[in-house]
C-alpha cells in the first residue's frame, strides 16, 4: 500500500488526507514512527512540526511531477 506522501504526490488524494492516514496510525500498532508512516524525510518532517501544515505541503508541492 502507498504511503500519504506517495498517494498526495500522484494526485490520488488531497493534503487533507494527512490528518486520516495520523489518525490509523495512532489507532495502530505500527512501530514506525508518524513521519516514516507517512512517507516524510527529515526535512519535510520538521518543516511539518516546527512550522506547520503549510509548510510541509509547499515542499511535497514542490515535489509534484518527479516522480
Amino acid at each position: 500500500m502507498a504511503n500519504f506522501k506517495e498517494r498526495y504526490l500522484a494526485g490520488e488524494i488531497d493534503f487533507e488526507e494527512i490528518d486520516e492516514y495520523s489518525y490509523r496510525w495512532g489507532m495502530s500498532e505500527d512501530e514506525r514512527t508518524l513521519a516514516q508512516y507517512l512517507g516524510l524525510n527529515a526535512e519535510e518532517e520538521d518543516a511539518w512540526v516546527s512550522v506547520g501544515e503549510d509548510a510541509l505541503r509547499e515542499l511535497l508541492d514542490t515535489q509534484k511531477g518527479m516522480f
